[in-house]
């Protein structure tokens, strides 16, 4: 069954174009093609990256961020609790109302330092802002490397000049060494980011940056079995363009560099719509769908890439929505609005409206006892007993 499986799966209608088969496609000496084998090299090499990622941030980024003045903000930590500690642990969202007062009535606690509670417990699990520099800085260091790395490849490759290039005499397109380690490094990053996608500073973004893992992860896999490895190379270069530009946007922000962190931000939106929004789907998206057919007719492999291509442009739009919204902001307001992606933290803010709330309701309270006791009203009129004890004394006199 599972040699069924094989022979289904790699049948050359789905790969190839029609006309060419597995056979036309034999290496030589000479001439080396991609292989589906080499793509299991990028499992071990994501792990030496993670291993690598973990020795940066502790003995660079981390030291770093303190020389740099990147302070985290101290948190009040939750008292220990077992009732509510195994509610959080199975439901991590905001309680509702009933079940505050549930849980209150079972810690035999007032409901408002359970809501305390909670919020402490919540921001013990955000990430620190060393966390997030940290990452920033690793994620800054690749992608320059990265996008480096491509244009040192592809600058003299017909085909970042020339479209049309990357069909020339495709699928029989022979690998070049520079091209593997190129693509080997981008795919072992990307596993790289699954890998530690649960240790990761988790942003409102979370499901959409697992969709785009698995399309580019996909994406990467198939060009490279289909030999579509010149416009992968594409692809891979215009992503990190503006990746370059948003890691140190995130690096000034933690450092509260405000005028160089909103100057970042400006570029980096214009990069980010400019290669997203123009440059990909021209130089990608129209290139794949209609450049490729002056080649051959289509086949399941020529609509499968679009797809993915095309799922990968849904998340460009979705993303240059949070942008443009922000750029919006920022010309209105004249500062950078916070990142819409992340997570705010319930500050002391919370705790300090409880406060006020406590304060007034014991200035309400103390009022009350103040004039049921018969002192002197705030219009300046008599107190209520000295006025009955009046009342009653002219009775008498009567």
């Amino acid at each position: 069954m599972a040699r069924s499986l094989y022979e289904w799966l790699w049948q050359h209608e789905f790969w190839l174009p029609p006309g060419i088969t597995w056979e036309d496609m034999q290496e030589s000496e000479d001439t080396h093609y991609p292989q589906p084998r080499d793509l299991l090299l990028s499992i071990p090499f994501a792990l030496i990256l993670v291993v690598i990622r973990c020795a940066f941030e502790r003995a660079i980024a981390l030291p770093l961020s303190t020389k740099l003045g990147v302070r985290d903000k101290q948190r009040p930590k939750a008292q220990p609790n077992p009732v509510l500690e195994t509610f959080y642990s199975t439901r991590r969202k905001n309680t509702k109302e009933g079940e505050l007062l549930n849980l209150a009535k079972q810690c035999d606690l007032p409901v408002r330092k359970v809501e305390k509670w909670f919020r402490r417990r919540r921001n013990m699990d955000r990430p620190s802002l060393s966390k997030k520099f940290s990452e920033a800085c690793w994620r800054f260091t690749f992608y320059i490397i990265s996008f480096f790395t491509g244009l040192a490849v592809l600058y003299d490759k017909p085909w970042l000049w020339d479209h049309r290039e990357c069909w020339t005499g495709y699928p029989q397109q022979p690998l070049q060494p520079s091209l593997f380690w190129y693509y080997m490094l981008e795919l072992s990053f990307y596993w790289s980011l699954v890998f530690t996608l649960p240790f990761d500073v988790k942003r409102k973004d979370f499901k959409e940056q697992i969709v785009h893992h698995a399309a580019t992860i996909f994406l990467i896999s198939f060009s490279y079995c289909a030999n579509y490895i010149r416009i992968g190379t594409l692809v891979m270069v215009i992503h990190d363009a503006s990746d370059c530009f948003l890691e140190p946007t995130k690096i000034f922000n933690y450092m509260k560099w405000k005028k160089t962190c909103d100057s970042l931000f400006m570029i980096f939106s214009a990069v980010f719509l400019i290669s997203r929004l123009i440059i990909y789907p021209y130089t990608v998206l129209y290139n794949t769908y209609y450049y490729s057919m002056e080649i051959f007719q289509p086949f399941f492999g020529y609509y499968f890439v679009n797809v993915l291509l095309i799922i990968l442009q849904l998340l460009h739009v979705f993303w240059s929505c949070l942008i443009i919204h922000m750029v919006y902001k920022f010309i209105l307001q004249g500062t950078m609005e916070k990142d819409m992606r992340s997570d705010t933290e319930e500050s002391d803010k919370d705790e300090e409206r409880d406060k006020i709330r406590e304060k007034e309701k014991n200035g309400i309270t103390c009022f009350s006892n103040v004039t049921s006791n018969g002192y002197i009203q705030r219009n300046g009129s008599e107190p209520l007993d000295n006025r009955a004890h009046r009342a009653n004394s002219h009775a008498k006199e009567r």
